[in-house]
Order: structure tokens, then sequence, then C-alpha cells
């Protein structure tokens, strides 16, 4: 990593981290705010399922873009210049979203804002954090836990408070969104006290090569990345789109007067049991063999659970599936950041991460798709399809992982 001299050794040096998380926290909130709201645009505004789900799908036209050119461009411009943006972008589609409430055109324009955001937080932001969590700037090696950590805060807050708002609150369509643009501007003035970790380079004097060289990523041809980082990455945001897009969809006739709610409760439980498990996993990834291997039975486990859920329709059959689905959520992530971290160089960190998480954002794809097959095919089938193709993908890890020499 090349580290920007000067500036390095001052007191709270530990702490230079928490701006850029604090921002990641902020960014996140608002990618998540509209999950526990898509009950509320499918009862009250008229939209269909699917409609509702593409909306939900759409911001990874947003994220998957800001993370392929933003995070190899943040290698070789710095982290500072391309994470700027990012959150004044977030409480544009907050802004957006807020106006939107009618137009399914609108919603879907807010919510490319946010995955632009998203995108560039969870690649520079994700880097940036990775860097200030190790020497000269820290001491340890936390950058994996704090990244994962900063997103899924950010994911279940950003869900519950939207939710229980537009439940119990007024304008439950403007009110959810108004918040997070404030804290998204608060977070840009934070985000300036960030020290930068790269230097800016000249392409032309530094390598001689044009800057959208930048945008190919050696490290993505990475057997151990190929092999046991691809296989669990789809997972990531596809076990936890299951539990907090899904399974309230299925249980909105099940919940009595307050469906909308029930569903930031289960973007709570999901992202909650998230967050614990990636606290408590990190002694699980770090030896850099268990950490995928245990995500994908979790993640199994999840989908069997769901189709008891899909099947029950009962509170507490959804809420354990949608416990059980964010432990796999949980340490997908925390596993796919710590294997990325140690495979990809110096110069491609941004880039391999913004790969891996575009690959994860895969995974949001499955609640439209499901939507679209319902007329065919019943939820319990395809949660039970889900089941058998994670436990696929276990030996395929499995196999990947033997092969493959596990990176200190």
């Amino acid at each position: 990593m090349t580290a920007v001299v000067g500036a390095q050794a001052s007191t709270g040096r530990s702490r230079r981290w928490a701006a850029v998380a604090a921002a990641t926290f902020a960014i996140a909130w608002g990618g998540n705010e509209f999950t526990p709201l898509l009950v509320m645009y499918r009862t009250e505004g008229g939209f269909s399922p699917v409609t509702v789900d593409l909306l939900l799908f759409a911001y990874v036209l947003g994220i998957v873009p800001a993370l392929l050119i933003g995070g190899p461009l943040s290698d070789r411009f710095g982290r500072r210049p391309l994470m700027l943006p990012a959150p004044v972008l977030a409480g544009i589609g907050s802004l957006i979203l807020a106006v939107g409430a009618e137009s399914a055109w609108t919603l879907g324009v807010g919510r490319v804002f946010s995955g632009l955001a998203l995108g560039l937080a969870m690649a520079v932001g994700g880097s940036w954090i990775k860097e200030l969590s190790t020497p000269p700037w820290d001491a340890g090696d936390a950058g994996a836990r704090r990244a994962a950590m900063s997103l899924t805060a950010g994911f279940g807050f950003g869900a519950a408070v939207a939710g229980a708002l537009a439940q119990w609150g007024p304008a439950p369509t403007v009110l959810p969104y108004a918040i997070n643009a404030v804290m998204a501007l608060v977070a840009a003035a934070l985000l300036i006290t960030a020290p930068e970790t790269r230097r800016r380079s000249d392409p032309g004097a530094a390598s001689g090569k044009p800057w959208w060289s930048d945008l190919a990523i050696p490290s993505a041809s990475h057997r151990r990345f190929l092999f046991v980082v691809v296989p669990v990455a789809p997972w990531v945001f596809g076990a936890g789109a299951s539990a907090y897009a899904v399974l309230p969809a299925l249980m909105t006739e099940h919940v009595g007067a307050a469906p909308i709610a029930f569903s930031a409760l289960l973007c709570a439980v999901t992202l909650g049991v998230g967050f614990a498990v990636q606290h408590l996993g990190r002694h699980i990834v770090a030896d850099g063999r268990r950490g995928t291997l245990v995500a994908l039975v979790l993640v199994a486990v999840g989908m069997a659970l769901a189709v008891a859920a899909a099947s029950l329709l009962t509170v507490w059959a959804a809420l354990i599936a949608a416990a059980a689905l964010g432990a796999g959520y949980g340490m997908a992530l925390l596993a796919g950041l710590q294997e990325i971290q140690r495979i990809a160089t110096a110069d491609d960190l941004a880039g391999l991460t913004a790969v891996f998480y575009s690959l994860s954002y895969l995974g949001f794809g499955v609640p439209a798709a499901m939507a679209l097959l319902a007329a065919h095919v019943s939820y319990p089938v395809m949660f039970g399809f889900g089941a058998l193709a994670a436990g696929v993908c276990v030996i395929v890890a499995v196999a990947g992982s033997r092969r493959t020499a596990a990176l200190s």
C-alpha cells in the first residue's frame, strides 16, 4: 500500500477510519431505507409485486458502474476524490425518492442515485477503511470487519427506522428519506477530515498507461478468487434479499395491521444477526480457510428454514428464517472481504473489492426473479431450490479451498 507521508503520527490515529465508516454507514442507510417500504408501495401505492421488486433491483444499475469504475480509479487517483461525491449522491437519491412516491420511473431514478453512492462507498470506502485500519495509520488489521460492520449497521438501522416511520409516522413517503438526506450532508462534512492513503499518480509519468487500463483487475483471475470467493459472492445479498424482501411480501396478509413495521422488523432481525456474526466471526475467518464454507452452510440452512416459513406463513417461522439468512449474509460478506484483502495487491484492492461486490449484488435479482416465477412455481419450492444451490456451492468452495493455498 502506498501511504501518504506526513500527518501520520498524531494523537487519535487509531480513529482516523471512523469518518469514512460514518459516511459508509449513512450511505448504506440510504441504500436500504427503501426495502421495508416495498410493502407500502405494493399495498398503498398500487404498484405490482414485480414492479416493486424491480425497483429494489434498480439501484444495482448504479452500484455496478460505480463499483467497477470508481474502485479501480481510486487505486490510481486516491480514495478521497472518488469517495467525497458518494454522500452527496446519496442525499440526492433520497430527495428524489421523497418526491417520487407516485411514479415508478422517478423512484427508479432515485434508486440509481442511491446505488451510485453505495457502489462508491463499498469499493472506495471499504478500501479506505481497510488502509486506515493498518499500519502506519492504525495497529492491527480490522479493516474487513470494520467495513462490513459499517455497511451492515447502516443497512439495518436505515431499514428499521424507515419502516417504523412509514408505519406510524407522518408523511410516510417523505420523512424516512428526508432524514437520510440530512445524514448524508453531515457525512460529507465528516469525510473531509479523513486522511488520504493513496498518492494521486500521474497516468503519463507513473505508468505510461491511460487511466482506463486500470479497469482491468489482474487479481480477478486468481484461482482462489474464482473457486472460493465467486461461489459465495451472490449469496451475500441473495440471502439478505430473500429475508427482507421476499418473506415480508409473503407475510403481508398474516401480520395484522402493521405489515410495513413487520417488514422493518425482518430487516432489523436479518441485519442485526448479520452484524453480530460479523463481530463474532472474526476468529472463523482469521485462518483464511473456513469463513466462506461456514457462510455457505449458514445460507443453505437459512434457505431450508425459508421453505418452512413460506409454507407455514407464521410470524415465528419468518423471524427464525430471517435470522438464519442474516447469519449467512453476515458471514458471507465478512469472509468474502477477508479473502479479497488477502488476494488483492496494493494496486488493485479497490478494483477487486468492486468485482466482489458486483457479483454479490446479483443476489438482489432474487426477489424479482421469484416474483416472475411465482405464477408457475411455489415459493417453498423456489426456496428449496435455493437450499440445494447453496449446497452445491459448498461442494465447489470445499474443492476450491483444497486446491488453492490459503493466503496469509
